[in-house]
């Protein structure tokens, strides 16, 4: 078994799942940190039994000791803190969004297919057994040509407590907040939701329409440093390559979804209808001669990977490295269009 030694740059509140997730493969050995804030890196490093650690990129590259960086940065941080290791030849796995703009991802994935490096994003929902399952259903011709889907990434974190008050807590008021770094809930997780949809689909998207809705939350619309003005709602319009229309849905403000994803994806000759609620996804469909009177049934959907063992197998050349910078530079571009769209009214625009 090859041995991997692994990096953990940023260890903010994701970090934690990194270090257990990445701790429990065989061969996998937690060797450095880096964070700027020593103090916050030390308390990390403690946890998680890491030897060393950096508050610099520069310093951890110098000294070079690991084959791969898990990158936990914020958002607008993933950019800059990844080229570096890309260019010094080190497998990277990201977090979503791959960068806040797709001129940014497109670069980080030319530059990663140069170094001809392991390089995968996290689309966390791809853990998903159902999502998996339907996918394979629909490459396999399960339910024929598609022609119509309905996607939702519902949350109501916004409307309850169960994460922890927003309105008060530095890790959700940043994500309201366009000067922290955030793109609203279309940035946040209408990259999940699209990938959900997409991947599931198998087809890419040629024109996509967006609104965004951004509610008032506070007096004069901000909290302490935090100006609240990143969209809280987004809703758009998908027409994907071969002319199948959809529509995708995103918001905070669902009351009684704490962080659910719904998909209902129909094709000529049957249907599929995948769930993931309260961390349990489910899948049913309509197939066969149960079309014919719309009969619906549960189908088993056998446990998948998660994307830290898929990305040290594919660093063993054990297994294939997706979703890459590729795949994640492809949703920036459909995030981008989406944005300018709304910008637009909602004007429908080609991706």
């Amino acid at each position: 078994m090859q041995p991997v030694r692994l990096l953990i740059l940023g260890t903010g509140g994701m970090a934690k799942n990194h270090a257990e997730g990445f701790t429990a493969i065989p061969g996998v050995q937690l060797v450095a940190g880096i964070d700027t804030r020593p103090e916050q890196l030390a308390a990390f490093q403690a946890a998680h039994g890491i030897p060393l650690g950096f508050t610099s990129i520069d310093e951890a590259l110098a000294w070079g000791g690991f084959d791969a960086v898990t990158n936990v940065t914020p958002d607008a941080a993933h950019h800059a803190t990844t080229m570096p290791f890309l260019a010094a030849g080190k497998h990277v796995l990201c977090e979503k969004p791959l960068a806040t703009n797709a001129r940014d991802a497109e670069e980080m994935a030319a530059a990663a297919a140069r170094a001809g490096v392991v390089n995968m994003v996290n689309l966390s929902y791809r853990n998903v057994p159902a999502l998996q399952k339907a996918a394979q259903m629909v490459r396999e011709g399960a339910i024929g040509e598609i022609r119509h889907f309905e996607a939702s990434y519902l949350q109501s974190w916004l409307t309850q407590p169960a994460w922890g008050h927003w309105d008060s807590e530095p890790q959700w008021l940043w994500r309201l907040s366009t000067a922290h770094g955030s793109k609203g809930v279309l940035g946040d997780v209408g990259i999940h939701i699209l990938d959900f949809a997409t991947f599931i689909a198998g087809i890419e998207p040629a024109e996509v329409s967006c609104l965004l809705q951004t509610f008032d939350k506070a007096p004069g619309g901000r909290i302490g440093d935090y100006v609240l003005d990143a969209n809280d709602s987004a809703t758009m319009q998908l027409r994907l390559a071969n002319g199948a229309l959809g529509t995708v849905a995103a918001t905070r403000f669902a009351t009684g979804h704490l962080n659910d994803l719904r998909l209902r994806l129909y094709g000529q000759t049957g249907g599929l209808e995948v769930r993931f609620e309260k961390g349990e996804s489910a899948l049913r469909a309509c197939l066969g001669d149960n079309v014919q009177t719309g009969t619906w049934h549960a189908v088993a959907c056998p446990p998948v990977p998660t994307i830290y063992q898929r990305f040290i197998a594919a660093i063993r050349a054990e297994g294939p490295a997706e979703p890459d910078f590729a795949r994640g530079a492809a949703l920036q571009r459909l995030l981008d269009r989406a944005e300018a769209s709304a910008a637009e009214g909602g004007r429908l625009l080609i991706v």
